[in-house]
């Protein structure tokens, strides 16, 4: 029971130490009735013990020393020395309930008629658990994953014929190619799933969970977002053009439970999303304060104050390089996904966080390859290979890395740049890491 609410009583604690304004309004709003049912989810079984008494013990065992302590009471005047009783008189030792408040008992003669049983040793009172300790992180402070669908390898990164200009020509000298990034599934829910918690893809998120409630996780399954605000660092989420069905700007939009999601053509659409389908982040009010559109990203990148340690960055369906969903006329799948990261991409590389000590990612989370011209001809190439594209003012530009990765790899880098645990199947050994790249940049600067 402990362990299990231990890291979520963690994130309450430090939500109240960071967040500020409308978002700790979200947080105060939502956190009480949510962590009264992640207690009621805990404690399912027999019992002697009642689920609300349960959890009032278990948050009272776990909260830390409150921050204003009580202040002290004044002190007790000692009274007059009392006469010393005659001894012909043994003394008496007066009721609890004879004594009033501030008096003190009289004095037992050491000459009792019978001997007091001796008092057992009181049971050691355990001390409050400490704050949770802060992580140490690398030398990347601030990370920018961009995700966007691929088109295949060659065409995103082929030095001939790609189909991205800007990323293959442009951006790539300025970086180091993960020429060997491969997907799990071709679904972008599936990949964005596992890149944020470890969970390996189902046939539901395969399918990019036309049901919604079908994908949402319980509550005791952890992301890198829980991750990140247990250990003080912050984190956002921006998507293009997300909107609830009204069409109106909101934050954490997802679709209502039993209903099926019908996303505008080229709009925003949950399955590029995965943080709405966790309920540690829903619960919380962690997504509400934190998956916000994507127009708030040009105001937080002014500052390396106001930029978040970690952030996610999702185009809509037409932007995001998926073929078919921008209106007609205009460029369509992989040309409009590098269009978007010509626009975006200078922004980012321009911030105070990047330039002092940020890691941009272009990551690909879904593939939307074209058909082949025939039909009947079989795949050129593995749509899953996709590559990523890792640029950073503390990597070396022009350089390749043939290591093989996948979304289980993104999260355990990012969680090692951070100082983190990785989660789920990130954890596996045979998962790759590109986190030593920045450890050996940080051990070269220092010699």
């Amino acid at each position: 029971m402990k362990t299990l609410l231990q890291p979520h009583l963690a994130k309450l604690i430090a939500a109240a130490a960071t967040v500020t304004g409308k978002k700790f309004g979200l947080l105060v709003a939502t956190s009480l009735i949510a962590t009264t049912g992640i207690v009621a989810s805990a404690l399912t079984g027999s019992g002697g013990i009642g689920p609300m008494a349960a959890a009032v013990a278990a948050l009272t065992e776990e909260q830390p020393a409150a921050v204003a302590t009580a202040p002290a009471s004044a002190p007790v005047a000692a009274p007059e020395a009392a006469p010393a009783p005659s001894p012909s008189s043994p003394g008496s030792v007066p009721s609890a309930g004879a004594a009033s408040p501030g008096s003190l008992p009289a004095s037992v003669p050491s000459t009792a008629p019978e001997a007091l049983p001796a008092a057992e040793p009181e049971a050691p009172v355990a001390a409050p658990p400490s704050e949770p300790e802060l992580p140490e992180a690398g030398p990347v402070k601030h990370v920018f994953l961009i995700s966007l669908a691929s088109p295949g390898y060659d065409a995103a990164f082929g030095a001939t014929g790609s189909q991205m200009p800007y990323l293959s020509a442009t951006l790539r000298p300025q970086g180091v190619l993960l020429t060997n990034y491969s997907l799990l599934d071709e679904a972008a829910l599936a990949n964005g799933i596992a890149a944020i918690a470890g969970q390996a893809p189902t046939a539901a998120s395969e399918a990019d969970c036309p049901d919604y409630e079908e994908c949402l996780f319980p509550v005791e399954t952890l992301t890198l977002a829980d991750q990140l605000t247990t250990g003080r660092f912050t984190w956002h989420a921006y998507l293009e053009d997300m909107a609830d069905p009204e069409g109106k700007s909101g934050n954490c939009v997802h679709p209502e439970p039993d209903a099926a999601e019908a996303p505008a053509t080229g709009g925003y659409a949950a399955r590029l999303n995965p943080f709405v389908f966790f309920h540690s982040l829903l619960d919380l009010g962690d997504c509400a304060a934190n998956d916000v559109p994507l127009s708030e990203l040009a105001g937080d990148l002014k500052k390396a104050e106001t930029a978040a340690n970690f952030n996610y960055i999702a185009p809509n369906l037409c932007n995001g390089g998926f073929r078919g969903q921008c209106p007609e006329g205009t460029p369509d799948g992989a040309a409009a996904a590098d269009a978007f990261l010509a626009k975006l991409v200078p922004e980012i590389l321009a911030s105070p966080a990047y330039k002092q000590d940020g890691l941009l990612i272009v990551s690909f989370g879904a593939a939307d390859p074209a058909p082949p011209a025939d039909p009947a001809a079989a795949p050129a190439a593995d749509p899953l290979k996709v590559g990523a594209l890792l640029v950073s003012p503390l990597l070396t530009a022009g350089g390749t890395d043939g290591a093989a990765y996948d979304p289980y790899s993104l999260l355990r880098s990012i969680d090692e740049l951070f100082g983190l645990t990785p989660l789920g199947a990130a954890e596996e050994p045979k998962v790759h890491s590109f986190a030593s790249a920045f450890v050996a940049t940080e051990t070269a600067a220092g010699d």
